[in-house]
């Protein structure tokens, strides 16, 4: 079984894929982990780490898909998570490799942002992870890349899950989605 958590940035990406690795064992990687490992190993790659979400993803797509396919054909299980793993690209996997795949794709309503902004998007984003740059990206960029987000996967029909009120229950939501997923197996 393969968990695919894609969002925007400071959604909660990481810590939820921390929480589902410390619940069920599964080991996670991160998607940017494998884009500095990338960069690092050749910054001639074709991307610069500044670079914006789709310019990167154009990159990293074939090979986080190729680590989940080997991973479901090899009968083990991983986690990946990251604001790189789009909704339109699901379709490009087999048939049989997305029924071994349990897609989470989430974000914040505007209302949920407005509200929350400094006392909750920006506070936590260092929850998982410590990142040694301020970010100084704006409550309108967050807003409309979490709108945009949410279109790309309204337009891909797929599942999308909407922090609109209280970021714990909302996610607990998520959560026991997940479960009701694994549980029932996702190659029936």
């Amino acid at each position: 079984m393969v968990i695919l958590i894609g969002a925007e940035s400071a959604t909660g990406k990481t810590l939820m894929a921390q929480n589902l690795l410390e619940t069920y064992k599964i080991p996670y990687l991160s998607a940017d982990h494998l884009k500095m490992g990338l960069y690092r190993a050749n910054n001639n790659c074709g991307f610069n780490p500044s670079d914006g979400n789709a310019v990167i993803e154009k990159h990293l797509f074939p090979v986080i898909k190729g680590i989940v396919d080997t991973n479901i054909e090899n009968k083990q299980s991983i986690i990946i998570e990251g604001c790189y793993i789009f909704p339109n690209r699901i379709k490009e996997f087999s048939s049989e490799h997305r029924k071994q795949i349990i897609s989470v794709f989430m974000g914040f309503s505007r209302e949920y942002i407005e509200r929350n902004f400094r006392t909750g998007v920006q506070k936590y984003r260092n929850v998982i992870e410590e990142r040694g740059y301020s970010d100084d990206r704006t409550i309108e960029y967050f807003i409309e890349a979490n709108e945009k987000f949410k279109a790309m996967c309204i337009e891909s029909d797929v599942r999308y899950f909407e922090i609109d009120n209280d970021y714990i229950a909302d996610v607990a939501k998520i959560y026991k989605w997940i479960e009701s997923e694994i549980e029932k197996g996702r190659d029936d």
